[in-house]
């Protein structure tokens, strides 16, 4: 018998060829596509793991500070859906836990800054991490090194506008605004903003401009942003032009019926118009969604007591006291 070699049919271990390495970039990279995928436990703990054997990973640590400022945003959008119950505790718990991702966000850039130089990018993210945690100032001082690094980045210039605007820096404000808006011609927000802080400068004109282009920007799009609305409202309240407030702010409830600030400013408008129960109606509406707001609850006070409920009124008042004293709100 003769006997001739037989060749095996290759296994499809064999067709694959030698298995091929997993290095670090792999590990990294999958937490890149996991963060795009929006998945973002999965990617923090990737991530994690990849730190875990490469500590003087700036790459990694800047990834992680990225990943836990979007959790940030994911949980915000998480309260607002499922508010409910007691939103005074849900907000404060909320907002506690915040506090301690940005913080922990914050941390992971500095770690990272150890080994590598942040980009515009990163250093915006880290600006965005003080503005959570209510430190304008450092928010401002990043803002103004990213968009030193990257001039052309619309967001980062918007972010520091609104950063200077919390300041109180109107000026500076409406320079940073100009050039989101150089950038972005159309952009909604920074318009709105461009108001407010002409309005800061109390250079009434130039802040209705800007308003109302915004309102007219908008004027056919089938969803329409009420900021433009609620600050041109607010700006003629205060100039005593609450008659000429009323539609605007009316807009701004129709767009946003859940927006507090819309109802406040509304009610306002109307205890100006001694419109006391339609007053009444728009800010027991706002209370109920910001139950926490000092200011709320001193103009709801404000309008018991202009109808004669005292009781009511002074109820009211003590909670605004309450909250002031709580929150070191300096007035109503």
């Amino acid at each position: 018998m003769l006997l001739g070699a037989v060749r095996a049919s290759p296994s499809a271990e064999d067709r694959r060829g030698p298995p091929q390495e997993v290095t670090a970039e792999d590990g990294l990279r999958h937490a890149r596509k996991l963060l795009a995928e929006d998945q973002l436990q999965e990617a923090e703990s990737a991530v994690r793991s990849y730190l875990g054997q490469n500590h003087a990973s700036a790459d990694g640590h800047f990834l992680l500070g990225l990943i836990l400022f979007r959790k940030i945003r994911a949980q915000a959008r998480e309260t607002t859906a499922s508010r409910g119950g007691n939103p005074a505790a849900s907000e404060e718990s909320s907002q506690k836990l915040r506090e301690e991702t940005a913080k922990a966000s914050l941390a992971e850039y500095t770690e990272g800054a150890k080994y590598q130089k942040p980009t515009a990018s990163d250093l915006k993210i880290v600006a965005l991490d003080y503005v959570l945690l209510g430190s304008y100032a450092d928010a401002s001082k990043w803002l103004a090194r990213s968009v030193e690094e990257d001039p052309h980045d619309a967001e980062a210039w918007y972010f520091l506008g609104r950063a200077k605007y919390n300041e109180n820096r109107f000026e500076d404000a409406i320079l940073a605004f100009d050039r989101c808006l150089a950038l972005e011609p159309r952009n909604l927000k920074a318009q709105s903003n461009l108001g407010l802080s002409y309005a800061g400068l109390n250079q009434v004109p130039e802040a209705q401009a800007a308003f109302l282009k915004a309102i007219e920007w908008q004027a056919k799009a089938p969803r329409k942003d009420p900021e433009a609305y609620i600050g041109l409202g607010d700006l003629l309240v205060q100039q005593n032009r609450a008659a000429e407030a009323v539609p605007y702010l009316e807009k701004a409830v129709e767009i946003a019926p859940q927006e507090s600030r819309a109802r406040e400013k509304l009610g306002s408008a109307y205890l100006n118009l001694n419109q006391l129960s339609a007053a009444q109606e728009q800010v027991e509406s706002a209370v109920a969604l910001d139950p926490r707001s000092p200011s709320l609850h001193y103009l709801l006070g404000s309008i018991y007591r202009k109808q004669g409920q005292q009781e009511k009124a002074k109820a009211e008042f003590e909670r605004f006291q309450n909250l002031k004293e709580a929150s070191g709100t300096a007035r109503p």
